[in-house]
């Protein structure tokens, strides 16, 4: 089943949202899907302490000697198995990174966050040459205006298409809805609209993401 690694050496750029979104989206719809946390804060753990009725799992307390063993025995069980990873370049990104079947790279709009991108593409392209094999990514940009798009935030997504870096069309806005689900341990379908007025956007937007994140993983490699 796929395995689906959510990485960027910088912190703060939104992995854990972008995988918590995405993962009880899937949930929601009826699949099996597995969240390993293997961010020293565990707020995917945190997280799943609340009383929210997803099915999504959550496991935790997994170190680089446990990444790989972690990610085979979920694949086995799960349609779906995402990773989230700490904001550090380690070989536990890497361990992850071998097992994985999309690494998605999410990055705020912003100079810094482009070039930490660029970084864990390097290190995804490293990791091709020792496993003799090409590493699906895709860039993910979160934080970003509903309405209109900034100036900046179009200059970093020409800039990293210009680079050739592939980019999801949908982007993580910048939705109090996201982090509402966090705050309240619960997932976007269990929101209240009245006190939460974006949630019915962000559940939208999630879902185009979600189909989006399906379609990369089922498309074929080029060439074939």
């Amino acid at each position: 089943m796929p395995v689906v690694v959510f990485a960027n050496p910088k912190g703060g750029s939104s992995k854990s949202t972008s995988a918590l979104v995405l993962a009880q989206t899937l949930a929601s719809a009826g699949a099996r899907i597995s969240v390993i946390d293997a961010d020293r804060n565990a707020p995917l753990v945190d997280w799943r302490t609340g009383k929210s009725r997803s099915s999504l799992q959550v496991i935790g307390e997994v170190d680089q000697g446990k990444i790989v063993r972690a990610i085979e025995a979920e694949r086995a069980r799960h349609q779906f198995v995402f990773v989230d990873l700490e904001g550090s370049a380690s070989q536990l990104m890497t361990r992850a990174v071998s097992r994985a079947d999309l690494v998605v790279i999410p990055l705020q709009p912003s100079g810094l966050d482009a070039r930490q991108a660029a970084r864990a593409v390097d290190l995804i392209q490293i990791e091709e040459e020792t496993l003799g094999r090409p590493v699906k990514f895709r860039v993910l940009v979160t934080r970003t205006g509903v309405a209109i798009a900034t100036k900046l935030e179009r200059k970093i997504v020409a800039d990293l298409k210009t680079a050739g870096l592939p980019v999801f069309k949908q982007h993580l806005h910048e939705l109090q809805a996201y982090k509402a689900i966090f705050d309240l341990r619960c997932a976007l379908d269990e929101l209240d609209p009245k006190a939460v007025p974006s949630a019915g956007r962000a559940i939208l937007d999630a879902q185009k993401l979600a189909d989006e994140l399906v379609d990369v993983l089922t498309e074929e490699p080029a060439g074939v």
